[in-house]
């Protein structure tokens, strides 16, 4: 059996580091999943409410963008799963594991938008357009923030940290 010692010390196979991942994924995908299906049923009855009829054009077109975003983030989210149906028994879970990787991350830009625009629509109404509009771009740097540049900061930290011990050896 072929092992392969990754620089994090895992003792693992290729097949065992890609069942682990593809197990780390699935999790995520649980949270995502959620938080997907309560946006777009929340969407999905407000078309429903009497005062539906009192939005305006641009509230009409911004819940018109946020169905279709939610159902892009549905697929999405479903989209690993039916690829692993199909290619299940097939000896490719490392290419599924890698394409399972891009299309959440993907969708991770889909929730945040459809995140940004439910709050931006929701005080468009409740409160007034300009606090929609300025609550709206508050949430959007919160999700680049936590969600693009918080990672790339620790990426960038746990680079510096190798290069450092590398720097620093006999």
């Amino acid at each position: 059996m072929v092992r392969d010692a990754q620089a994090d010390g895992r003792d693992e196979t290729p097949s065992e580091r890609a069942d682990r991942n593809w197990d780390d994924l699935m999790q995520e995908l649980r949270v995502m999943q959620t938080g997907t299906q309560i946006l777009t049923g929340f969407l999905l009855a407000v078309a429903f409410q009497p005062l539906f009829t009192d939005l305006d054009g641009m509230q009409r077109t911004l819940y018109v963008a946020l169905v279709l975003l939610a159902a892009v983030a549905t697929v999405l989210a479903l989209a690993p799963v039916g690829l692993h149906r199909f290619l299940f028994a097939r000896r490719m879970k490392p290419e599924l594991v890698q394409m399972a990787d891009r299309l959440v991350k993907v969708n991770l830009l889909v929730i945040g938008a459809v995140t940004v625009g439910v709050t931006t629509f929701i005080l468009d109404i409740a409160v007034s357009r300009t606090a929609a509009l300025i609550a709206g771009g508050a949430i959007l740097v919160f999700v680049l923030v936590l969600w693009l540049t918080l990672p790339l900061r620790l990426m960038r930290r746990a680079r510096r940290s190798a290069s450092a011990e590398r720097g620093s050896g006999p």
